[in-house]
């Protein structure tokens, strides 16, 4: 297999009233047939936020963005085009990445973390002279990132909750 150029086909999550940004790499081969973020089964993405905002594992689309609006949370990736082999981000080259500085400027976006260590190096990389932002990298929801469990992604991802909250929105 070797790299195609891919175009990003779907466009961010977020309201006016998004207070966080979770950033992935790009779409997975499954999320760009689905057309949708994190649409490979295996992606633990859906049940982490879940778990954090007391919510049920959301199953469709719609209930996916419901889920992410009413707790704050805008979801997109750094990459807008690249070439990439499948889903593999270790392939991916000739980045040309998102306008997240446009984003924020449209939210009150006041935290972004990055879904995996590629997305924070791309982020920083392409986008965080443009947003001023640091981003913050938390371990990757992927199925490649076997060694870490549910409970353990679960945990490390507390973080996204804000200073002194414990789940969802107070």
């Amino acid at each position: 297999m070797e790299n195609q150029f891919v175009v990003h086909e779907f466009g961010p999550v977020y309201d006016a009233d998004s207070e966080i940004l979770i950033l992935g790499t790009f779409p997975s081969v499954k999320s760009r047939e689905q057309h949708f973020y994190y649409g490979h089964p295996q992606n633990r993405f859906w049940k982490v936020i879940a778990a954090l905002t007391r919510s049920e594992i959301p199953e469709t689309i719609a209930e996916k963005k419901k889920m992410l609006l009413k707790n704050g949370i805008a979801v997109w990736d750094v990459v807008a085009s690249c070439e990439i082999t499948g889903s593999s981000d270790s392939s991916i080259r000739n980045v040309k990445a998102n306008d997240i500085a446009g984003l924020l400027q449209k939210t009150h976006i006041r935290a972004v973390y990055a879904n995996g260590g590629t997305a924070f190096r791309l982020y920083e990389k392409y986008c965080l002279q443009d947003t001023g932002l640091e981003a913050v990298r938390l371990p990757s929801t992927s199925p490649a990132n076997a060694a870490w469990s549910l409970p353990r992604l679960v945990e490390a991802w507390q973080i996204i909750l804000g200073p002194g909250r414990k789940s969802g929105r107070d």
